[in-house]
């Protein structure tokens, strides 16, 4: 079992940056692959990105490639979401999610355990 809490969601101008913090429980944290998904208004949930266990193997949503940047720390059962440059149509609602270990997942269901979400509010 893991329990996900996301942070460090909030308001931002666009153009501007923030880092999303996923704290997970568990001790076998390592080895999950962990992914960031986002939900907009009236919009379903969507990836945006996730990476492998020791963090080498990363894959990103092509709408935030070379803007986002999505990394892990084991020691501390952490995973992050670095935002930059980033625009009023990344508004939205981020959840971290924790998969089983293998291949890089996208898809929402391919991962069992989900955060609470974090809001993400980019004004214009």
């Amino acid at each position: 079992q893991v329990q996900l809490v996301e942070s460090g969601g909030g308001l931002v101008q666009a153009g501007g940056s923030l880092r999303l913090s996923c704290a997970a429980s568990g001790r076998t944290f390592s080895s999950y692959i962990m992914g960031w998904f986002r939900q907009g208004p009236e919009k379903e949930r969507e990836f945006v990105a996730a990476l492998n266990w020791s963090g080498r193997s990363t894959y990103y949503t092509d709408s935030v490639k070379g803007r986002f940047t999505i990394s892990r720390d084991n020691a501390k059962n952490t995973v992050y979401l670095q935002m930059n440059s980033l625009k009023p149509e990344d508004t939205a609602v981020y959840y971290c999610a924790a998969g089983p270990s293998g291949y890089i997942k996208t898809r929402r269901s391919e991962y069992d355990y989900w955060g609470q979400g974090t809001q993400v509010t980019v004004s214009s």
